[in-house]
């Protein structure tokens, strides 16, 4: 029987000896690159299981698509496609299990079901009852900076300074999530590439990554096969692969403790040799 929350063992997150890899597993019908591939439970369960193979240490599940312009899932669809998954990965894999989800019921079921860590595309701001959760559980948490929402976050974004910007969200939401139980200790900080980021900030995220170094927490990235590589190498969704391992190389140079990515094998092939080259 799983135990639930803070007495349940827990997994370490070991992103102080080398970066980690974030393998995406997305069971949806409408995510932007993989939609559909993975809504079969064993096709689902079969790909994890070949990521970790390959090199991932943290498999991220999500039920709900927050591409530009989509619409938010019930709850209850949401569970239905992510819990079984996660349960029958647990079952076959002691790699940690992030849930990508921004719903408190869906992170208490996921972390009941074999999850160790909630990926919050909010930073804990779309549902009230998050940062209690998660306290509560003693999770890692990701808090993603996002402006806006999926619906409308790709509408005329703009920002006076978006490394300033993103870094006071970053402070004040630690804080939050402190006040609310969260040790600072699972805290990981993503500057969300792509949710609610003109092409110029996401370029400039992945220029000055090192300044959000200065915050003490293991720094994400999630740039893998998004809509700003596309655009600066003139390249369709089918052919972003050179531009993402681009912008992994560049992120793991910078100091991206973990980086979230599609294409597992060949991401471990860019970061074998970044940290080969950062350690000699």
């Amino acid at each position: 029987m799983l135990l639930s929350g803070k007495t349940r063992m827990k997994r370490e997150l070991r992103c102080n000896e080398r970066p980690l890899i974030m393998g995406i597993l997305n069971v949806t019908p409408d995510s932007f690159f993989d939609g559909g591939r993975f809504l079969d439970i064993e096709k689902a369960v079969e790909h994890a299981l070949r990521m970790v193979e390959d090199g991932a240490d943290i498999i991220d599940v999500g039920g709900e698509s927050t591409r530009p312009y989509s619409e938010p899932v019930p709850v209850d669809e949401e569970l239905r496609r992510v819990i079984d998954v996660i349960s029958r990965i647990r079952a076959r894999s002691d790699a940690l299990i992030s849930i990508d989800t921004y719903k408190a019921k869906t992170a208490r079921a996921a972390h009941e079901a074999g999850a160790d860590m909630i990926n919050d595309i909010s930073g804990l701001t779309f549902d009230r009852d998050m940062a209690d959760t998660v306290g509560d559980l003693g999770t890692y948490v990701v808090i993603m900076h996002i402006k806006g929402n999926p619906e409308n976050m790709q509408e005329k974004p703009y920002y006076d300074d978006v490394i300033s910007e993103i870094k006071d969200f970053f402070i004040e939401r630690i804080r939050f999530a402190k006040d609310h139980g969260v040790k600072e200790d699972n805290i990981i900080i993503d500057p969300g590439i792509g949710f609610g980021k003109r092409v110029e900030d996401n370029l400039k995220i992945l220029k000055m990554l090192g300044t959000f170094k200065d915050i003490e927490r293991p720094v994400l990235v999630g740039a893998s096969m998004k809509n700003f590589i596309g655009k600066v190498t003139n390249a369709a969704m089918e052919e972003r692969i050179d531009g993402t391992l681009a912008s992994l190389a560049i992120s793991l140079w910078n100091g991206a403790d973990i980086i979230r990515v599609h294409d597992v094998k060949k991401a471990h092939r860019v970061l074998s040799l970044v940290h080969a080259v950062r350690e000699s």
